[in-house]
């Protein structure tokens, strides 16, 4: 009788069902623009045109505003989740052949193994396959081959109804309930099984750790999910990074669990246990200690990546959100402004910043925290900065000391410049700015203090043009950011920002270094030669004076030249997001309207008597010449929705201000699964719990509120000790 491990693997893989040596998978290999349709939901056409247009070169951005006709439009997020998915493909194909070599290199590898290895779909069904090659220590089941048990496990797994064989020892009856249990453990289509059930029936626990020891008087860490008990397909995402953060600081002991009598009953089906064969409670035993020892440890560590991944998705997705709803606030627009960095031991750090966004004046004002003579002489200061620079706005930075900050520049402007606004500005990662290198580049002249005010005035005249020089993570919008998977993280940050910018267009002659990197086919190497070449030759006249930028070629011309706007320039077009490359079709119709280019831009009445039919092509279809028609009615449109300023109560300055039932008005900050949080500008954001966004339900925050909005809400508690404030959405 053959008792080889290839013999035994045949066997348990028949006796499980698997009648095809080639795997119980029998899906042959796909093409990834398939794959990817199938998996997104989209026409598989279109996703071979961005594959093969990624393969080309061509970014985002570039692709779903400019080749709409070989997408079938789809749109920058679609386009994004394409290139998402092409990336995981590459990765898993990638992990299949050093895999195969493995295997090669053991001198195990068979044509059938190859299809079966074909056949997988996710990274957990290719390491399935690879489980029984992998190199480890001696096992039991090792020590038992060895010891020349196999057919006796051989004579287990067939489940005979008389044995071929006497008795077998004790010793060599144990030694075959090894091998038998690992030979389960080693079969694909069981440890799918077990995973499978895991993630269906099993349950995440998480209880107080053993020997944790917290001070007394103080808070217990993470208490409140102390006997957290909760279904696998059913716990929130949030909810699962915070148990997970709670057992990376040794404050839970976290497990997933299982009902073992159901799942062995699942498992013994699957092998086709017989339990009236002589061997069938050793078959039983065997496979017990399989489920108990092999599979469902290794069932435990997938389930549990797959909750983390479906976690990290969850808050990625929450973290990309709210950077773009910061990103896309209205911006003040290019006007002077004086920002305020406030402070009470050093001072109030001020700078004055041009239209232009140029520091032409800056100042130290000690308007709290000190005497009456000093808070007099920053209300003159400030009374000089604004009569000889006379700014559109004042911005003060949320920080510490910027509500008293705020209220006395509000007494001065009102006294002295009442067409003057000011306007409490988050000041996030100001203070990460002002020491980075980006800061030293651009204000190398400036104290690190200072810069902070800088940054704080440019913020309000354009958000999206500051915030690009900050590391997203450190603007404070995310939701447990630091425990989701970093490269995943960045790379959706990125896509974030890149997709920001581009969506609304950049100004070639004023635009800073970070923000042309953000550009489609630009990046940072090609935006510091942009602005080297813009300051050696005093500006540029046209989109395409950029080819005389050293390094920047055809193909990074036609990947960013859309995006760029020059306002001024010597044609009609380079203001607008029409690509040079349509240039001659908008001439066609300047000239078929009879009236000169610079007649025609702008103007809308014109643009309506186009009929875009008339100039469809091969490459140009009705997708492009509308998105043409649109920009000519509105040249250099910006998406983003118009300023308005928040107005926070004068009475309510801190916590300690705050009581049940006040009515107040703030500034959503932030937007998690869970609920919002609102600045009411008492220096500690309240939370709006999702039961309280709406007077009907909830399912996704997201669609009810966005980072940004200016909401009015109800206090319903307020717990100073804790600096918790509760808060219920009006309207």
């Amino acid at each position: 009788m053959e008792s080889s491990p290839a013999a035994l693997k045949l066997l348990c893989l028949t006796l499980c069902g698997c009648t095809d040596i080639a795997g119980a998978m029998t899906t042959s290999p796909t093409h990834a623009a398939t794959v990817i349709a199938r998996e997104l939901n989209l026409a598989e056409r279109g996703v071979a045109a961005v594959l093969a247009l990624l393969d080309e070169g061509a970014t985002v951005p570039f692709i779903a505003r400019y080749r709409k006709e070989r997408t079938g439009s789809l749109d920058d997020l679609q386009v994004s989740q394409i290139a998402a998915r092409r990336g995981v493909l590459a990765e898993l194909v990638a992990r299949r052949k050093a895999i195969e070599r493995a295997i090669a290199e053991q001198g195990a590898m068979t044509a059938a193994l190859l299809d079966r290895l074909a056949a997988c779909r996710t990274r957990a069904e290719l390491e399935d396959v690879y489980a029984p090659f992998k190199k480890r220590r001696k096992t039991r089941g090792d020590v038992a081959r060895e010891a020349g048990y196999g057919p006796i496990a051989a004579e287990i797994l067939r489940q005979p109804n008389q044995p071929r064989m006497s008795r077998p020892s004790d010793e060599a009856l144990a030694g075959a309930r090894d091998i038998v249990a690992e030979e389960l453990a080693n079969t694909p289509a069981l440890r799918a099984l077990i995973r499978k059930l895991l993630a269906e029936h099993g349950r995440v626990t998480a209880k107080k750790k053993r020997g944790l020891k917290v001070p007394a008087g103080s808070p217990a860490p993470f208490e409140a999910f102390y006997g957290q008990d909760e279904a696998v397909r059913r716990i929130p995402s949030h909810r699962y990074l915070a148990i997970c953060r709670g057992e990376d600081q040794g404050a839970l002991s976290v497990s997933v669990a299982i009902d073992l009598d159901r799942t062995l009953d699942a498992l013994l089906r699957r092998i086709r246990y017989v339990p009236r064969s002589p061997l069938g409670p050793v078959l039983r035993e065997a496979a017990a200690d399989s489920l108990k020892r092999l599979l469902l440890p290794a069932a435990t560590t997938a389930v549990r990546a797959e909750l983390k991944q479906r976690a990290d998705e969850a808050a990625i997705d929450v973290f990309g959100r709210n950077l773009t709803a910061l990103l896309m606030a209205a911006p003040l627009g290019a006007l002077p402004v004086v920002g305020i960095d406030p402070g009470i031991r050093t001072g109030c750090k001020c700078a004055v910043v041009t239209q232009a966004g140029e520091v032409v004046a800056d100042a130290t004002l000690y308007m709290v925290g000190r005497g009456s003579d000093h808070v007099e002489q920053a209300r003159n200061k400030l009374r000089h900065l604004i009569d000889r620079y006379a700014p559109h706005a004042i911005a003060v930075g949320n920080g510490t000391g910027g509500r008293e900050t705020e209220a006395l520049v509000r007494e001065v402007v009102k006294a002295h410049a009442p067409t003057v606004i000011v306007v409490s500005v988050n000041e996030a990662g100001a203070s990460v700015y002002s020491a980075s290198d980006i800061a030293r580049e651009e204000l190398p002249q400036l104290d690190v203090t200072i810069r902070g005010a800088v940054s704080i005035a440019r913020r309000l005249q354009d958000p999206l043009a500051e915030l690009v020089k900050i590391d997203p993570k450190a603007i404070g919008v995310g939701q447990y950011q630091h425990d989701v998977d970093q490269k995943a993280l960045k790379q959706r940050l990125n896509d974030v920002v890149e997709r920001c910018v581009n969506g609304v267009g950049v100004e070639l002659s004023t635009a800073s270094a970070p923000l042309l990197a953000q550009v489609a086919g630009i990046g940072p190497k090609l935006s510091r030669a942009i602005v080297a070449h813009r300051k050696a030759s005093g500006g540029f006249a046209s989109r395409r004076a950029l080819r005389d930028v050293a390094g920047l070629g055809a193909k990074a011309f036609e990947q960013c030249a859309g995006f760029l706007r020059v306002s001024d320039g010597t044609h009609p077009l380079d203001a607008s997001a029409v690509h040079p490359e349509r240039y001659p079709i908008v001439e066609r119709m300047a000239a078929d309207l009879g009236v000169p280019l610079a007649k025609l831009v702008g103007d809308a009445a014109l643009t309506k008597r186009i009929e875009p039919e008339r100039y469809v092509s091969d490459d140009v279809g009705l997708p492009t010449l509308t998105d043409i028609l649109r920009e000519l009615e509105k040249p250099g449109r910006d998406p983003r929705k118009q300023f308005e300023a928040p107005a926070f109560r004068a009475d309510v300055n801190t916590v300690d201000d705050l009581r049940e039932g006040m009515v107040l008005s703030g500034v959503v900050t932030n937007v998690t699964d869970f609920g919002a949080f609102v600045d009411v500008g008492v220096h500690q954001d309240g939370l709006v719990h999702v039961s309280k966004l709406a007077d009907t339900f909830v399912r996704d925050p997201h669609a009810v509120v966005s980072a940004g909005d200016r909401v009015s809400v109800r206090v319903l508690d307020v717990d100073v000790k804790r600096k918790r404030i509760s808060l219920q959405r009006m309207g």
